[in-house]
């Protein structure tokens, strides 16, 4: 490593966030493999969310048959910030061999941070004919977390089109009135694109509530 390299590097974990996020564009700008690693190691332990979306693209730049093992076996990580972050440099390489590193356990991780975003991702490299197997596999997810997570799941599932609505209509009858909720939210979402979540939500919840003779009824 030359010591233009070293710089480079000392720079990319540098205090000032301007200097980091300067490092990662000038890494991407050069695409030399010797920075494959230290780029998967800044990705783990950024801070600051525009300096990691510059690693992910200084990543995107260089020769995938380096880059995709690399990040595979950073989907394995204990830390979920290297979990979240591989998946998300996936998804800019957009390579659908990769479907399969897209596991039940991401997609059900813990962590919330890596789950949607492996929802999202998951969503960005389905195979065709795959569509349906994971709408049924996201439905599992329904009622998750915070407003801020039911929505990243709610898209998710509206990206999925058509292929989602059978998983929505069996989930809308669930006993659980939050996942039912959420399921026909969604479902007025994949309807229209254009309607408010939140709006979406209390409609939702109302017809819950309502219980199946009124819904007739008000049919």
């Amino acid at each position: 490593m030359t010591a233009q390299h070293t710089h480079l590097v000392k720079a990319m974990g540098a205090e000032d966030t301007s200097v980091r996020l300067q490092a990662a564009m000038a890494v991407g700008s050069r695409a030399d493999p010797v920075f494959l690693e230290t780029l998967v190691e800044r990705c783990a332990v950024e801070p600051d969310f525009f300096v990691r979306d510059m690693l992910s693209w200084a990543l995107t730049r260089l020769p995938s048959d380096i880059t995709l093992p690399r990040l595979h076996k950073e989907l394995g990580s204990e830390c979920g910030q290297a979990r979240s972050q591989a998946l998300h440099t996936l998804s800019k390489v957009d390579d659908k061999s990769t479907w399969g590193w897209i596991t039940r356990d991401l997609l059900r991780d813990a962590d919330d941070e890596v789950a949607r975003t492996a929802w999202r991702v998951a969503v960005v490299l389905v195979p065709d004919g795959e569509e349906r197997t994971l709408a049924d596999e996201l439905v599992r997810q329904l009622g998750r977390g915070d407003r801020d997570m039911r929505l990243s799941l709610s898209r998710a599932l509206v990206d999925l089109g058509e292929e989602s609505r059978p998983a929505l209509a069996e989930a809308a009858e669930h006993p659980d009135p939050v996942v039912a909720a959420h399921a026909r939210a969604t479902e007025v979402l994949r309807q229209n694109p254009e309607a408010g979540f939140d709006a979406a939500v209390e409609e939702a919840k109302r017809t819950v509530v309502l219980g199946p003779e009124r819904r007739v009824a008000e049919a």
